[in-house]
């Protein structure tokens, strides 16, 4: 390898590490608290500036690659083909959200704070990347926990996005005009598949842009603008799996549009914790604990009851699972963070109680050392380890 290569090497590397660890978005949240609490006044002017590109625009394409994941993994191969295999984290990934939102719902009532019920959908966020990564600190390679881990967060996607439509509409809108425009974006979509479209720019330009006015004057989220237009595109017939780096040689329309969006969208991120992480330190307080709390012990509670009574249903998870691992794997599942963020800001106007439950988000990396503890002190490690006895 000549010095050269070794630098380009070493660059890949680099970006790689700071890929996998959304270390952009980090970047981005760690500026915001500070900016906001050194000079909260011109933070406010610029968020309030830039929240409408990037939460409405910006973040289109952050659920645009969600929706990638979810439609790949119901191909053959994927980790939602077989409905008997994905029935343990599918129930899992629903009692990972019944668990946290029953849970913040019970505490806004016991705290008396019923005000706070309105965010209940907060805590059933997971963040893939960060709860992967997490894992990775945690398990061997192939330890079923991974995938498991994966293949719930990928439902979970799937579910809070369906949440984000029907329960948190951005404002009031009219369904007419949402219908006149929303019917040529799918209908031009299918079209654009039919006609065999290999170019991913019609399908985003045309279909999701005329998707993205009539969630707009829909009252819905525009930032779910390809959710519905996505599946047209021509993608693979089988699926490699999530994060697997063959994926980047595969010229289907779908894994070209992620390849031309992945990089421009960890920059959308910087700036989406940017713009919404700004918070006062101040701003702790019973929203806060009540989105940690759920998430915390939420997401165990209800991840590992659900797989409990799946297996007294005869039910198995995919690969083996012990229950020690499904607890270590469900605290890490309880990082919300960037989806937790997008359902704060989606549940409240600003104010106190939207500062006190993005807090509640931000402190959720808590989950990730805590997780680590836990897995260390059962005796997990990132190597391999003995054979497993199925859940």
């Amino acid at each position: 390898m000549t010095r050269a290569d070794a630098k380009v090497s070493g660059a890949g590397g680099l970006w790689a590490v700071i890929v996998n660890h959304s270390l952009l978005l980090v970047s981005g949240a760690v500026a915001g608290l500070a900016w906001a609490n050194i000079d909260h006044s011109s933070y406010a002017r610029f968020s309030q500036a830039l929240r409408f590109p990037v939460n409405d625009i910006g973040m289109v394409f952050f659920f645009a690659l969600a929706v990638k994941e979810i439609v790949e993994a119901t191909l053959p191969g994927g980790a939602l083909e077989s409905p008997r295999g994905s029935a343990v984290p599918i129930l899992a990934a629903v009692g990972g959200m019944i668990g946290p939102a029953g849970l913040y719902l019970l505490l806004s009532i016991v705290l008396g704070r019923p005000e706070l019920m309105r965010g209940w959908a907060i805590p059933c966020a997971t963040d893939i990347a960060f709860s992967y990564g997490v894992a990775r600190l945690i398990f061997p390679p192939h330890h079923p926990a991974i995938p498991f881990l994966l293949l719930l967060a990928i439902a979970d996607d799937a579910m809070g996005l369906i949440l984000l439509a029907v329960f948190y509409p951005a404002a009031q809108g009219s369904l007419v005009h949402f219908v006149a425009l929303m019917v040529p974006a799918l209908a031009i979509s299918a079209w654009l598949r039919r006609s065999r479209a290999t170019s991913f720019w019609p399908y985003l330009t045309i279909g999701g842009g005329l998707s993205w006015a009539a969630l707009l004057v829909g009252g819905f989220h525009p930032a779910l603008a390809m959710v519905p237009i996505l599946p047209f595109m021509p993608h693979a017939k089988r699926d490699l799996g999530l994060f697997d780096a063959r994926e980047a040689n595969l010229p289907d329309t779908m894994n070209r549009f992620e390849h031309a969006w992945k990089t421009p969208v960890e920059f959308v991120l910087l700036f989406f914790g940017l713009v919404n992480a700004g918070v006062m330190f101040s701003s702790v307080g019973t929203g806060s604990w009540t989105v940690l709390l759920s998430l915390l012990l939420g997401k165990p509670i209800g991840i590992v009851g659900t797989t409990f009574l799946a297996g007294l249903m005869g039910l198995r998870a995919p690969g083996g699972l012990r229950y020690r691992d499904a607890t270590v794997m469900a605290v890490a599942a309880g990082i919300g963070f960037t989806v937790s963020l997008f359902f704060a800001t989606a549940a409240f106007p600003d104010g106190p109680i939207l500062d006190e439950t993005k807090m509640g988000a931000l402190m959720s990396l808590v989950a990730a050392p805590i997780a680590v503890g836990l897995g260390r002190y059962v005796g997990l490690r990132p190597t391999p380890q003995e054979p497993r006895r199925a859940v």
